[in-house]
């Protein structure tokens, strides 16, 4: 058959579909919207953690000693969330990209715009985060910075959006609204029916996935990037030594550098001898998993102290490996100072294996993963 062009003033398609509507998209964009709030809000407090200002490094807080693990863990599970609720709140509405005329007025253009800077902001911010909790960056920038600076343009294009739309939201708010009323009654049980079944897809996507966070839930972990059960010493492992190219031949002769108004070395020997202490805090890392663990060593505090330190000084840990973002750590005086934060020299009761940051490492509260950091080299009195 001939392809014939509509006739003029007519859309190219038309959607002959239910529940493509506007009480449908409200519902599915409560919960979006509530996703990606709280996965904005938790990512803003991971990047200042791990990047924090000048004026703010010596301010974050140390405690509650699993505060990280929390946030991180509400962070990851809730961008998991947010990519079934996106796949629903794009069917609800993609039939708005084949309306006709393609603008109609001003608002019409900036209705349409600030839907097109959200759904790229959102779908990218989406895919580069579920990415990175698998570590697989088949991308050429660098994850952090720009992940971070979309973060900021999807939320403004949220904000937008729900200001042009916020008329129809408000009508569509809920059951009894007067937009609701306005549409076809017998759409209501098909559109619980649908909701019900989003909610019950997300239910399973986050329960399936987030036992990598929530140690209670483990039992039910099908689909997560990473079981915190396995590892060496009970541990999972991010960077190996052989990634940051530290071998056991060139720790030979190790001895760790602390400068401050009154700098020393020290042997493994003679750290082993100095007055240990336990800790059970747990290595919380950027792609969402987390775990508990059995710490031992000297207190960071105690190291800066006979360096001459003040009681409210900071540190700057070096670490052996070659290279990386995290080589050199800066630890605010919070952190510095906390009787909980070590210089790790044992894990489990065991000596730290060569993966797990041996000869010694940093742990410390309230701290992501890639902050703890290992095969230490040297401390500084900051």
């Amino acid at each position: 058959m001939p392809f014939t062009l509509p006739p003029p003033g007519r859309p190219p398609v038309t959607f002959k579909g239910r529940l493509h509507d506007a009480r449908t998209a409200t519902a599915i964009g409560r919960w979006l919207g509530l996703a990606i709030v709280v996965c904005f809000a938790t990512g803003v407090l991971s990047h200042c953690l791990q990047h924090p200002p000048h004026w703010l490094a010596d301010r974050l807080p140390s405690r509650p000693y699993w505060g990280y693990r929390v946030t991180q863990g509400l962070h990851v599970a809730s961008g998991t969330a947010a990519i079934p609720l996106l796949l629903a709140k794009l069917w609800t509405v993609y039939p708005r990209l084949f309306a006709w005329p393609p603008v109609r007025s001003p608002r019409h253009a900036l209705e349409r715009l600030s839907v097109a800077v959200l759904v790229a902001a959102g779908v990218f911010q989406l895919i580069t985060g579920f990415l990175n909790t698998y570590q697989w960056y088949p991308w050429p920038f660098s994850f952090v910075p720009v992940h971070y600076a979309v973060a900021w343009l999807l939320l403004g294009a949220l904000l937008l959006h729900l200001a042009v739309q916020w008329p129809r939201i408000r009508a569509h708010w809920s059951r009894r609204s007067e937009g609701t009323l306005a549409l076809p009654a017998a759409d209501g049980p098909d559109r619980r029916q649908l909701l019900t079944a989003v909610a019950a897809g997300v239910g399973a996507v986050t329960l399936t996935t987030v036992g990598q966070s929530v140690t209670a839930l483990a039992p039910f972990e099908l689909f997560a990037p990473r079981s915190p059960e396995h590892g060496l010493q009970g541990l999972p492992v991010n960077r190996t030594a052989a990634a940051a190219h530290v071998t056991e031949a060139s720790l030979t002769g190790w001895r760790l550098t602390v400068d401050g108004p009154r700098p020393y070395l020290l042997t493994l020997a003679e750290l082993s001898a100095m007055a240990q202490y336990e800790v059970t805090l747990p290595i919380a890392c950027v792609e969402g998993w987390s775990k508990s663990a059995h710490w031992s060593g000297v207190r960071v505090r105690d190291l800066l102290e006979r360096a001459g330190a003040g009681p409210r000084a900071g540190a700057r840990v070096v670490s052996l490996e070659a290279a990386g973002a995290y080589r050199v750590m800066e630890m605010g005086r919070e952190y510095a100072q906390d009787p909980l934060t070590l210089l790790a020299l044992r894990l489990g009761g065991e000596p730290l294996s060569l993966d797990h940051g041996y000869p010694a490492r940093i742990i410390a509260p309230n701290r992501p993963g890639v902050l703890q950091t290992k095969w230490v080299g040297r401390l500084e009195v900051a």
